[in-house]
């Protein structure tokens, strides 16, 4: 088109920062340590399903002719579940305290033993959810510290990079295939954020999610589809530095606001930074 050269060239993915040196990396401002592992651990033993949602629901004496969204039968009728049979009458109806909506008890049993039995519990409905909401993130390593590059779109401040690992294994009981082996593709995986002050918020609450097992799951991959495989879990990462060709880098002025949003989905507010105090 009679274009000079460098405007007909197609731009160039940069995944990697230029090369740093060990004497480079620091740690965080305010954080400490700069790793953390995770191991697998075991959901909370002891409590009952029933005693579960006891914490979390109100019992309705005359429920409103309306559906309950899990079984879609009415909650004036039994529960329409028809799987393994809770210990608990089809016909009681219950009431959630926080978002106040309303399903059979028999079926929000037969939800939570069909989900993580970690002691929370979720509205199928808007979401909220009771308790701490747990995953089932295999185990592995996630490394963090201060690199001396910026961020396109972040020339004033310094980069936080995120390391994870997470090596192939076999699933437990509770993933998708328990006893099956998994893969782990791509790892490690580098990550960044910018080293600014809502850069390292995001970071303190990645950190939350990591012991939480929220950052991970084992499943079907959406871009090689493969099943049984190691993938990222609803919380969106930053994994290219220096472009954004692929929507996976900066600039991006929305990132640290959404990422933020995605993790107050999952549970993770600052408010959960003072209970991991506690």
């Amino acid at each position: 088109a009679g274009l000079p050269v460098c405007l007909t060239r197609p731009p160039k993915l940069v995944l990697h920062p230029p090369p740093v040196s060990k004497s480079e990396i620091q740690s965080i401002p305010g954080i400490s340590h700069t790793c953390r592992k995770t191991t697998k651990k075991q959901a909370k033993k002891g409590k009952t399903p029933e005693e579960v949602l006891k914490k979390y629901l109100q019992k309705v004496r005359h429920p409103l002719d309306e559906d309950c969204t899990i079984c879609m039968e009415r909650l004036s009728a039994p529960s329409g579940y028809k799987g393994p049979q809770p210990a608990i009458k089809p016909d009681l109806v219950g009431k959630l305290v926080k978002c106040g909506h309303v399903f059979h008890l028999h079926c929000l049993v037969a939800m939570y033993n069909n989900g993580n039995k970690d002691g929370s519990l979720q509205c199928p409905t808007c979401k909220t959810i009771y308790g701490v909401k747990t995953g089932t993130q295999p185990p592995g390593k996630m490394e963090y510290h201060v690199i001396p590059h910026a961020l396109p779109g972040h020339s004033d401040c310094k980069t936080i990079r995120i390391i994870y690992n997470i090596p192939p294994g076999v699933q437990g009981p509770e993933h998708p295939n328990p006893g099956k082996s998994f893969t782990a593709r791509g790892f490690p995986r580098h990550c960044y954020l910018p080293d600014s002050e809502k850069g390292r918020k995001v970071l303190r609450l990645l950190l939350v999610a990591w012991d939480r097992r929220l950052i991970f799951a084992i499943g079907t991959s959406s871009t090689t589809g493969e099943s049984d495989t190691v993938i990222w879990n609803e919380i969106h990462h930053k994994t290219e530095f220096g472009s954004n060709l692929t929507g996976h880098g900066y600039p991006d002025i929305n990132y640290l606001d959404n990422v933020l949003a995605e993790l107050a989905a999952q549970g993770i507010t600052e408010e959960s930074l003072v209970q991991e105090k506690d």
